[in-house]
Protein backbone atom coordinates (compact mmCIF):
# COMPACT_ATOMS: atom_id res chain seq x y z
CA UNK A 1 0.00 0.00 0.00
CA UNK A 2 2.78 2.39 0.95
CA UNK A 3 4.65 1.57 -2.24
CA UNK A 4 1.54 2.20 -4.35
CA UNK A 5 0.96 5.66 -2.89
CA UNK A 6 4.66 6.48 -3.20
CA UNK A 7 4.52 5.55 -6.90
CA UNK A 8 1.43 7.72 -7.35
CA UNK A 9 3.25 10.62 -5.74
CA UNK A 10 6.13 10.20 -8.18
CA UNK A 11 3.68 10.38 -11.07
CA UNK A 12 1.84 13.36 -9.59
CA UNK A 13 3.96 15.47 -7.17
CA UNK A 14 0.80 17.19 -5.88
CA UNK A 15 -0.73 13.87 -4.82
CA UNK A 16 -1.12 13.52 -1.03
CA UNK A 17 -2.17 10.63 1.19
CA UNK A 18 -2.51 9.78 4.85
CA UNK A 19 0.60 8.17 6.39
CA UNK A 20 0.64 4.38 6.39
CA UNK A 21 1.12 2.95 9.88
CA UNK A 22 2.40 -0.64 9.96
CA UNK A 23 0.06 -2.84 11.98
CA UNK A 24 -2.95 -0.48 12.03
CA UNK A 25 -6.14 -0.65 9.94
CA UNK A 26 -5.14 1.99 7.33
CA UNK A 27 -8.58 2.41 5.67
CA UNK A 28 -6.99 4.43 2.86
CA UNK A 29 -5.57 1.14 1.58
CA UNK A 30 -9.01 -0.42 1.01
CA UNK A 31 -9.20 0.56 -2.65
CA UNK A 32 -9.32 -1.73 -5.71
CA UNK A 33 -5.86 -0.69 -6.95
CA UNK A 34 -4.09 -1.62 -3.71
CA UNK A 35 -6.16 -4.78 -3.35
CA UNK A 36 -5.11 -5.78 -6.86
CA UNK A 37 -1.41 -5.20 -6.10
CA UNK A 38 -1.59 -7.19 -2.87
CA UNK A 39 -3.32 -10.08 -4.64
CA UNK A 40 -0.68 -10.05 -7.38
CA UNK A 41 2.23 -10.08 -4.90
CA UNK A 42 0.65 -12.89 -2.89
CA UNK A 43 0.27 -14.77 -6.15
CA UNK A 44 4.02 -14.49 -6.73
CA UNK A 45 4.79 -15.79 -3.25
CA UNK A 46 2.47 -18.75 -3.67
CA UNK A 47 3.86 -19.58 -7.11
CA UNK A 48 7.38 -19.85 -5.69
CA UNK A 49 6.42 -21.80 -2.57
CA UNK A 50 3.94 -24.03 -4.36
CA UNK A 51 6.18 -24.77 -7.33
CA UNK A 52 9.17 -25.75 -5.22
CA UNK A 53 7.21 -27.70 -2.63
CA UNK A 54 5.51 -29.64 -5.44
CA UNK A 55 8.93 -31.03 -6.31
CA UNK A 56 10.30 -31.46 -2.79
CA UNK A 57 7.28 -32.72 -0.80
CA UNK A 58 6.83 -36.05 -2.69
CA UNK A 59 10.56 -36.73 -2.37
CA UNK A 60 10.44 -36.18 1.39
CA UNK A 61 7.32 -38.31 1.73
CA UNK A 62 8.92 -41.18 -0.16
CA UNK A 63 12.20 -40.87 1.74
CA UNK A 64 10.36 -40.87 5.07
CA UNK A 65 9.19 -44.45 4.43
CA UNK A 66 12.85 -45.51 4.35
CA UNK A 67 14.59 -43.16 6.79
CA UNK A 68 11.92 -42.18 9.32
CA UNK A 69 9.63 -39.21 9.75
CA UNK A 70 11.02 -36.91 12.43
CA UNK A 71 14.33 -35.87 10.85
CA UNK A 72 12.57 -34.86 7.65
CA UNK A 73 9.87 -33.05 9.65
CA UNK A 74 12.61 -30.94 11.23
CA UNK A 75 14.12 -30.27 7.81
CA UNK A 76 10.75 -29.15 6.42
CA UNK A 77 10.51 -26.47 9.13
CA UNK A 78 13.98 -25.03 8.48
CA UNK A 79 12.79 -23.17 5.40
CA UNK A 80 10.01 -21.52 7.40
CA UNK A 81 12.58 -20.36 9.95
CA UNK A 82 14.70 -18.70 7.24
CA UNK A 83 11.55 -17.15 5.74
CA UNK A 84 10.67 -15.57 9.10
CA UNK A 85 14.18 -14.09 9.34
CA UNK A 86 13.77 -12.51 5.90
CA UNK A 87 10.34 -11.12 6.84
CA UNK A 88 11.76 -9.57 10.03
CA UNK A 89 14.56 -7.91 8.06
CA UNK A 90 12.07 -6.52 5.53
CA UNK A 91 9.82 -5.16 8.28
CA UNK A 92 12.59 -3.75 10.47
CA UNK A 93 14.82 -2.31 7.76
CA UNK A 94 12.48 -1.45 4.84
CA UNK A 95 14.94 1.04 3.37
CA UNK A 96 17.58 -1.69 3.02
CA UNK A 97 15.42 -4.77 2.43
CA UNK A 98 12.53 -4.11 0.06
CA UNK A 99 9.33 -6.09 0.52
CA UNK A 100 10.37 -7.95 -2.63
CA UNK A 101 13.00 -9.75 -0.53
CA UNK A 102 10.09 -11.77 0.81
CA UNK A 103 10.26 -13.63 -2.49
CA UNK A 104 13.66 -14.95 -1.36
CA UNK A 105 12.06 -16.07 1.89
CA UNK A 106 9.42 -17.88 -0.13
CA UNK A 107 12.21 -19.66 -2.04
CA UNK A 108 13.78 -21.02 1.16
CA UNK A 109 10.36 -22.04 2.45
CA UNK A 110 9.52 -23.88 -0.76
CA UNK A 111 12.89 -25.61 -1.19
CA UNK A 112 12.37 -27.50 2.10
CA UNK A 113 8.80 -28.50 1.28
CA UNK A 114 6.97 -25.77 3.22
CA UNK A 115 3.62 -26.45 4.87
CA UNK A 116 2.87 -29.22 2.37
CA UNK A 117 5.82 -31.38 3.40
CA UNK A 118 5.24 -30.73 7.09
CA UNK A 119 1.60 -31.72 6.70
CA UNK A 120 2.17 -35.01 4.88
CA UNK A 121 5.02 -36.01 7.20
CA UNK A 122 2.98 -35.32 10.33
CA UNK A 123 0.08 -37.31 8.87
CA UNK A 124 2.46 -40.16 8.02
CA UNK A 125 3.73 -40.07 11.60
CA UNK A 126 0.15 -40.15 12.91
CA UNK A 127 -0.73 -43.05 10.59
CA UNK A 128 2.22 -45.04 11.92
CA UNK A 129 1.01 -44.64 15.50
CA UNK A 130 -2.75 -45.28 15.14
CA UNK A 131 -4.94 -48.19 14.02
CA UNK A 132 -7.22 -47.63 11.00
CA UNK A 133 -10.36 -47.35 13.17
CA UNK A 134 -8.97 -44.33 15.04
CA UNK A 135 -6.77 -42.83 12.34
CA UNK A 136 -9.21 -40.22 11.05
CA UNK A 137 -9.83 -38.95 14.58
CA UNK A 138 -6.08 -38.80 15.28
CA UNK A 139 -5.44 -36.84 12.08
CA UNK A 140 -8.41 -34.68 13.05
CA UNK A 141 -6.63 -33.84 16.31
CA UNK A 142 -3.59 -32.73 14.32
CA UNK A 143 -5.78 -30.51 12.14
CA UNK A 144 -7.53 -29.21 15.25
CA UNK A 145 -4.16 -28.05 16.56
CA UNK A 146 -3.67 -26.13 13.31
CA UNK A 147 -7.07 -24.47 13.61
CA UNK A 148 -6.43 -23.71 17.29
CA UNK A 149 -3.40 -21.77 16.16
CA UNK A 150 -5.51 -19.95 13.58
CA UNK A 151 -8.12 -19.20 16.25
CA UNK A 152 -5.80 -18.00 18.99
CA UNK A 153 -3.09 -16.60 16.73
CA UNK A 154 -4.83 -13.32 15.81
CA UNK A 155 -5.83 -12.78 19.45
CA UNK A 156 -2.33 -13.42 20.77
CA UNK A 157 -0.85 -11.35 17.96
CA UNK A 158 -3.04 -8.43 18.98
CA UNK A 159 -1.81 -8.66 22.57
CA UNK A 160 1.82 -8.88 21.47
CA UNK A 161 1.42 -5.77 19.35
CA UNK A 162 -0.24 -3.99 22.27
CA UNK A 163 2.47 -5.03 24.75
CA UNK A 164 5.44 -4.30 22.50
CA UNK A 165 4.05 -1.45 20.44
CA UNK A 166 5.28 -2.98 17.17
CA UNK A 167 3.90 -5.58 14.79
CA UNK A 168 7.39 -7.00 14.23
CA UNK A 169 7.15 -8.79 17.58
CA UNK A 170 4.72 -11.26 16.00
CA UNK A 171 7.40 -12.44 13.59
CA UNK A 172 9.90 -12.90 16.42
CA UNK A 173 7.38 -15.17 18.14
CA UNK A 174 6.90 -17.14 14.91
CA UNK A 175 10.68 -17.43 14.58
CA UNK A 176 10.91 -18.82 18.11
CA UNK A 177 8.12 -21.32 17.40
CA UNK A 178 9.94 -22.62 14.33
CA UNK A 179 13.19 -23.00 16.28
CA UNK A 180 11.45 -24.80 19.17
CA UNK A 181 9.66 -27.17 16.79
CA UNK A 182 12.88 -28.08 14.98
CA UNK A 183 14.70 -28.86 18.23
CA UNK A 184 11.75 -30.78 19.70
CA UNK A 185 11.12 -32.92 16.63
CA UNK A 186 14.79 -33.64 15.95
CA UNK A 187 16.01 -34.42 19.47
CA UNK A 188 13.03 -35.17 21.74
CA UNK A 189 10.13 -36.69 19.81
CA UNK A 190 10.48 -40.47 19.27
CA UNK A 191 10.62 -41.96 15.79
CA UNK A 192 7.40 -43.65 14.62
CA UNK A 193 9.05 -46.05 12.16
CA UNK A 194 11.14 -48.86 13.60
CA UNK A 195 14.58 -49.56 12.16
CA UNK A 196 13.20 -52.88 10.92
CA UNK A 197 10.51 -51.23 8.82
CA UNK A 198 12.98 -48.67 7.51
CA UNK A 199 15.40 -51.40 6.43
CA UNK A 200 12.61 -53.40 4.80
CA UNK A 201 11.52 -50.36 2.80
CA UNK A 202 15.09 -49.65 1.66
CA UNK A 203 15.68 -53.23 0.59
CA UNK A 204 12.32 -53.40 -1.17
CA UNK A 205 13.21 -50.29 -3.18
CA UNK A 206 16.64 -51.69 -4.05
CA UNK A 207 15.14 -54.97 -5.27
CA UNK A 208 12.50 -53.25 -7.38
CA UNK A 209 15.01 -50.85 -8.92
CA UNK A 210 17.44 -53.67 -9.68
CA UNK A 211 14.68 -55.70 -11.30
CA UNK A 212 13.69 -52.80 -13.54
CA UNK A 213 17.29 -51.92 -14.37
CA UNK A 214 16.80 -48.26 -13.45
CA UNK A 215 18.82 -46.01 -11.19
CA UNK A 216 16.85 -44.82 -8.14
CA UNK A 217 18.12 -41.28 -8.58
CA UNK A 218 16.34 -40.95 -11.89
CA UNK A 219 13.06 -41.96 -10.31
CA UNK A 220 13.40 -39.74 -7.24
CA UNK A 221 14.25 -36.63 -9.21
CA UNK A 222 11.33 -37.01 -11.61
CA UNK A 223 8.55 -35.04 -9.84
CA UNK A 224 5.76 -36.67 -11.85
CA UNK A 225 6.92 -40.09 -10.65
CA UNK A 226 4.91 -39.32 -7.51
CA UNK A 227 1.66 -39.84 -9.42
CA UNK A 228 2.45 -43.50 -10.07
CA UNK A 229 1.37 -44.53 -6.56
CA UNK A 230 -2.11 -43.16 -7.29
CA UNK A 231 -2.48 -45.55 -10.25
CA UNK A 232 -0.90 -48.80 -8.97
CA UNK A 233 -0.74 -51.93 -11.07
CA UNK A 234 0.32 -55.48 -10.39
CA UNK A 235 -0.63 -58.07 -7.77
CA UNK A 236 -3.06 -56.91 -5.09
CA UNK A 237 -4.37 -53.93 -7.06
CA UNK A 238 -7.59 -53.41 -8.99
CA UNK A 239 -9.30 -50.86 -11.22
CA UNK A 240 -11.62 -49.92 -8.35
CA UNK A 241 -8.58 -49.23 -6.13
CA UNK A 242 -7.15 -46.91 -8.78
CA UNK A 243 -10.46 -45.07 -9.15
CA UNK A 244 -10.76 -44.66 -5.39
CA UNK A 245 -7.22 -43.32 -5.01
CA UNK A 246 -7.63 -40.80 -7.82
CA UNK A 247 -11.03 -39.65 -6.51
CA UNK A 248 -9.66 -39.25 -2.97
CA UNK A 249 -6.62 -37.36 -4.25
CA UNK A 250 -8.81 -34.95 -6.21
CA UNK A 251 -11.13 -34.41 -3.25
CA UNK A 252 -8.18 -33.81 -0.92
CA UNK A 253 -6.59 -31.39 -3.38
CA UNK A 254 -9.79 -29.36 -3.57
CA UNK A 255 -10.32 -29.32 0.20
CA UNK A 256 -6.75 -28.47 1.21
CA UNK A 257 -5.95 -26.40 -1.86
CA UNK A 258 -8.98 -24.15 -1.47
CA UNK A 259 -8.16 -23.68 2.21
CA UNK A 260 -4.74 -22.28 1.30
CA UNK A 261 -5.73 -20.49 -1.92
CA UNK A 262 -8.86 -18.57 -1.00
CA UNK A 263 -7.85 -17.31 2.46
CA UNK A 264 -6.19 -14.09 1.31
CA UNK A 265 -9.01 -13.25 -1.09
CA UNK A 266 -11.55 -13.91 1.67
CA UNK A 267 -9.90 -11.33 3.92
CA UNK A 268 -9.52 -8.81 1.11
CA UNK A 269 -13.17 -9.31 0.13
CA UNK A 270 -14.47 -8.78 3.67
CA UNK A 271 -12.37 -5.66 4.10
CA UNK A 272 -13.53 -4.28 0.76
CA UNK A 273 -17.24 -5.17 0.96
CA UNK A 274 -17.98 -4.65 4.65
CA UNK A 275 -15.21 -2.30 5.70
CA UNK A 276 -13.82 -4.79 8.20
CA UNK A 277 -10.66 -3.80 10.00
CA UNK A 278 -8.08 -5.94 11.74
CA UNK A 279 -10.38 -6.62 14.71
CA UNK A 280 -13.36 -7.80 12.65
CA UNK A 281 -11.22 -9.94 10.35
CA UNK A 282 -9.38 -11.51 13.29
CA UNK A 283 -12.68 -12.22 15.06
CA UNK A 284 -14.10 -13.91 11.96
CA UNK A 285 -11.03 -16.12 11.47
CA UNK A 286 -10.88 -16.98 15.17
CA UNK A 287 -14.53 -18.03 15.43
CA UNK A 288 -14.35 -19.95 12.15
CA UNK A 289 -11.29 -21.83 13.39
CA UNK A 290 -12.78 -22.47 16.85
CA UNK A 291 -15.84 -24.11 15.32
CA UNK A 292 -13.54 -26.35 13.29
CA UNK A 293 -11.67 -27.23 16.48
CA UNK A 294 -14.91 -28.17 18.27
CA UNK A 295 -16.03 -30.24 15.28
CA UNK A 296 -12.71 -32.12 15.08
CA UNK A 297 -12.03 -32.57 18.79
CA UNK A 298 -15.55 -33.09 20.17
CA UNK A 299 -18.05 -33.99 17.45
CA UNK A 300 -15.77 -36.17 15.32
CA UNK A 301 -14.59 -38.49 18.15
CA UNK A 302 -18.21 -38.97 19.26
CA UNK A 303 -19.29 -39.88 15.73
CA UNK A 304 -16.33 -42.25 15.38
CA UNK A 305 -17.11 -43.95 18.69
CA UNK A 306 -20.84 -44.35 18.08
CA UNK A 307 -20.71 -45.47 14.45
CA UNK A 308 -17.33 -47.28 14.25
CA UNK A 309 -15.77 -48.26 17.60
CA UNK A 310 -18.89 -49.54 19.40
CA UNK A 311 -20.24 -51.61 16.47
CA UNK A 312 -16.79 -53.17 15.95
CA UNK A 313 -16.52 -54.03 19.66
CA UNK A 314 -19.99 -55.59 19.62
CA UNK A 315 -19.10 -57.72 16.59
CA UNK A 316 -15.94 -58.95 18.31
CA UNK A 317 -17.87 -59.91 21.44
CA UNK A 318 -20.48 -61.79 19.44
CA UNK A 319 -17.97 -63.64 17.27
CA UNK A 320 -15.31 -64.17 19.92
CA UNK A 321 -12.62 -63.32 17.36
CA UNK A 322 -9.52 -61.41 18.52
CA UNK A 323 -9.18 -57.74 17.60
CA UNK A 324 -7.08 -57.44 14.45
CA UNK A 325 -6.76 -54.06 12.74
CA UNK A 326 -5.51 -53.75 9.18
CA UNK A 327 -5.90 -51.37 6.27
CA UNK A 328 -9.09 -52.42 4.48
CA UNK A 329 -9.89 -49.24 2.60
CA UNK A 330 -12.32 -46.47 3.43
CA UNK A 331 -15.45 -47.66 5.21
CA UNK A 332 -19.01 -46.37 4.85
CA UNK A 333 -18.58 -43.86 7.68
CA UNK A 334 -15.53 -42.30 5.99
CA UNK A 335 -17.42 -41.86 2.74
CA UNK A 336 -20.54 -40.32 4.26
CA UNK A 337 -18.52 -37.97 6.46
CA UNK A 338 -16.66 -36.78 3.38
CA UNK A 339 -19.92 -36.24 1.51
CA UNK A 340 -21.40 -34.29 4.43
CA UNK A 341 -18.31 -32.09 4.75
CA UNK A 342 -18.23 -31.21 1.06
CA UNK A 343 -21.98 -30.51 1.06
CA UNK A 344 -21.52 -28.01 3.91
CA UNK A 345 -18.72 -26.35 1.91
CA UNK A 346 -21.00 -26.02 -1.13
CA UNK A 347 -23.81 -24.52 0.97
CA UNK A 348 -21.38 -22.11 2.61
CA UNK A 349 -20.13 -20.92 -0.78
CA UNK A 350 -23.71 -20.28 -1.89
CA UNK A 351 -24.18 -18.22 1.26
CA UNK A 352 -20.98 -16.26 0.60
CA UNK A 353 -22.13 -15.47 -2.93
CA UNK A 354 -25.60 -14.27 -1.90
CA UNK A 355 -24.51 -12.37 1.22
CA UNK A 356 -24.89 -8.61 1.00
CA UNK A 357 -24.54 -7.94 4.72
CA UNK A 358 -21.88 -9.03 7.16
CA UNK A 359 -24.23 -11.06 9.37
CA UNK A 360 -25.21 -13.45 6.58
CA UNK A 361 -21.58 -13.58 5.46
CA UNK A 362 -20.57 -14.50 9.00
CA UNK A 363 -23.21 -17.24 9.19
CA UNK A 364 -22.08 -18.68 5.86
CA UNK A 365 -18.56 -18.95 7.21
CA UNK A 366 -19.82 -20.93 10.18
CA UNK A 367 -21.50 -23.39 7.79
CA UNK A 368 -18.23 -23.94 5.93
CA UNK A 369 -16.54 -24.66 9.28
CA UNK A 370 -18.37 -28.00 9.36
CA UNK A 371 -16.31 -28.91 6.31
CA UNK A 372 -13.36 -29.38 8.67
CA UNK A 373 -14.45 -33.01 8.90
CA UNK A 374 -13.47 -33.48 5.27
CA UNK A 375 -9.74 -32.78 5.53
CA UNK A 376 -9.09 -35.33 8.28
CA UNK A 377 -11.43 -37.93 6.80
CA UNK A 378 -10.04 -37.86 3.27
CA UNK A 379 -6.40 -38.06 4.34
CA UNK A 380 -7.06 -40.95 6.71
CA UNK A 381 -9.02 -42.71 3.97
CA UNK A 382 -6.08 -42.41 1.56
CA UNK A 383 -3.74 -44.16 4.00
CA UNK A 384 -6.25 -47.00 4.48
CA UNK A 385 -6.02 -47.91 0.78
CA UNK A 386 -2.29 -48.76 0.74
CA UNK A 387 0.12 -50.99 2.70
CA UNK A 388 1.82 -49.45 5.74
CA UNK A 389 5.17 -49.31 3.91
CA UNK A 390 3.71 -46.98 1.26
CA UNK A 391 1.90 -44.47 3.51
CA UNK A 392 4.59 -41.80 3.15
CA UNK A 393 4.76 -42.34 -0.60
CA UNK A 394 1.01 -42.02 -1.17
CA UNK A 395 0.77 -38.98 1.09
CA UNK A 396 3.72 -37.54 -0.81
CA UNK A 397 1.73 -37.89 -4.03
CA UNK A 398 -1.25 -36.21 -2.38
CA UNK A 399 1.11 -33.52 -1.12
CA UNK A 400 2.37 -33.03 -4.67
CA UNK A 401 -1.19 -32.29 -5.78
CA UNK A 402 -1.68 -29.98 -2.79
CA UNK A 403 1.46 -28.09 -3.75
CA UNK A 404 0.26 -27.79 -7.34
CA UNK A 405 -3.03 -26.43 -6.02
CA UNK A 406 -0.99 -23.88 -4.09
CA UNK A 407 0.31 -22.70 -7.46
CA UNK A 408 -2.85 -23.01 -9.54
CA UNK A 409 -5.29 -22.05 -6.76
CA UNK A 410 -3.91 -18.57 -6.00
CA UNK A 411 -3.42 -18.03 -9.73
CA UNK A 412 -7.13 -18.65 -10.29
CA UNK A 413 -8.54 -16.92 -7.22
CA UNK A 414 -6.19 -13.94 -6.99
CA UNK A 415 -6.37 -13.29 -10.74
CA UNK A 416 -10.16 -13.62 -10.74
CA UNK A 417 -10.48 -11.31 -7.73
CA UNK A 418 -8.12 -8.76 -9.25
CA UNK A 419 -10.21 -8.70 -12.45
CA UNK A 420 -13.68 -8.72 -10.85
CA UNK A 421 -13.16 -6.73 -7.62
CA UNK A 422 -14.61 -3.62 -9.21
CA UNK A 423 -17.60 -5.32 -10.88
CA UNK A 424 -18.56 -8.70 -9.34
CA UNK A 425 -16.25 -9.51 -6.40
CA UNK A 426 -18.40 -12.55 -5.46
CA UNK A 427 -17.02 -14.39 -8.51
CA UNK A 428 -14.38 -16.07 -6.34
CA UNK A 429 -17.12 -17.81 -4.33
CA UNK A 430 -18.83 -19.03 -7.49
CA UNK A 431 -15.53 -20.61 -8.56
CA UNK A 432 -14.96 -22.06 -5.08
CA UNK A 433 -18.45 -23.57 -4.97
CA UNK A 434 -17.90 -25.17 -8.38
CA UNK A 435 -14.69 -26.81 -7.17
CA UNK A 436 -16.42 -28.17 -4.08
CA UNK A 437 -19.13 -29.62 -6.33
CA UNK A 438 -16.42 -31.52 -8.21
CA UNK A 439 -15.08 -32.80 -4.89
CA UNK A 440 -18.59 -33.88 -3.89
CA UNK A 441 -18.94 -35.84 -7.14
CA UNK A 442 -15.63 -37.58 -6.35
CA UNK A 443 -16.96 -38.46 -2.89
CA UNK A 444 -19.92 -40.23 -4.49
CA UNK A 445 -17.58 -42.18 -6.80
CA UNK A 446 -15.61 -43.75 -3.92
CA UNK A 447 -16.56 -47.31 -2.97
CA UNK A 448 -15.98 -48.75 0.54
CA UNK A 449 -13.61 -51.56 1.60
CA UNK A 450 -11.26 -51.38 -1.39
CA UNK A 451 -7.55 -51.62 -0.63
CA UNK A 452 -4.16 -52.65 -1.96
CA UNK A 453 -3.46 -56.20 -0.78
CA UNK A 454 0.22 -56.69 -0.01
CA UNK A 455 0.23 -60.11 1.64
CA UNK A 456 3.05 -60.92 4.01
CA UNK A 457 4.69 -57.51 3.93
CA UNK A 458 4.59 -56.99 7.67
CA UNK A 459 5.92 -60.50 8.29
CA UNK A 460 9.05 -60.01 6.24
CA UNK A 461 12.37 -59.94 8.06
CA UNK A 462 15.22 -57.70 7.01
CA UNK A 463 18.08 -59.47 5.36
CA UNK A 464 21.16 -60.20 7.41
CA UNK A 465 23.29 -57.11 7.23
CA UNK A 466 26.38 -59.25 6.75
CA UNK A 467 24.99 -60.96 3.68
CA UNK A 468 26.20 -60.05 0.27
CA UNK A 469 22.66 -59.41 -0.94
CA UNK A 470 22.07 -56.70 1.63
CA UNK A 471 25.48 -55.14 1.01
CA UNK A 472 24.70 -54.99 -2.69
CA UNK A 473 21.37 -53.30 -1.98
CA UNK A 474 22.98 -50.81 0.36
CA UNK A 475 25.70 -50.13 -2.15
CA UNK A 476 23.15 -49.37 -4.85
CA UNK A 477 21.34 -46.93 -2.56
CA UNK A 478 24.50 -45.10 -1.57
CA UNK A 479 25.79 -44.97 -5.13
CA UNK A 480 22.50 -43.42 -6.18
CA UNK A 481 23.12 -40.55 -3.80
CA UNK A 482 20.90 -41.63 -0.90
CA UNK A 483 22.65 -41.51 2.48
CA UNK A 484 21.82 -44.11 5.12
CA UNK A 485 21.29 -41.38 7.71
CA UNK A 486 20.29 -37.74 7.71
CA UNK A 487 21.72 -34.92 9.82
Amino acid sequence: CKQYFADQQLINPHFTYKPIVLGSDNPQCNIPEVQRNVATFMLGLNLIIGGLSAIVAPMLGKLSDRYGRRKLMALASCGGLVSEVVTILCAKYPQVFSYRWMLAGAFFDGITGSFTAGSILSQSYTSDCTPPSRRAVAIGYVHACLFTGLALGPLLAGYFVKWTGTVISIFYVALGCHAFFIVFVRFIMPESLSKRRQMLAREKLARSETGEGLLPSRRVHNPFEAFKILWPTGPGTSSRLRINLVALAIADTIIMGSMMAVGNCLMLYSEYMFGWGTFETSRFISLLSMIRVVVLMVLFPIINYVFRIRPAARRRRESGAPAVEANTGADTLDIWLLRFALTSDVLGCIGYTLSRNQHLFFASGMVTALGGLGSATVQAAVTKHVPASRVGQVLGAVGFMQALSRVVGPLMFNSLYAVTVGTFPQAIFVLLGGLFCIGLICAFIIKPHVHWEDVGEEDEEPLNQSSGRFEASAGQLISAGEETDFF
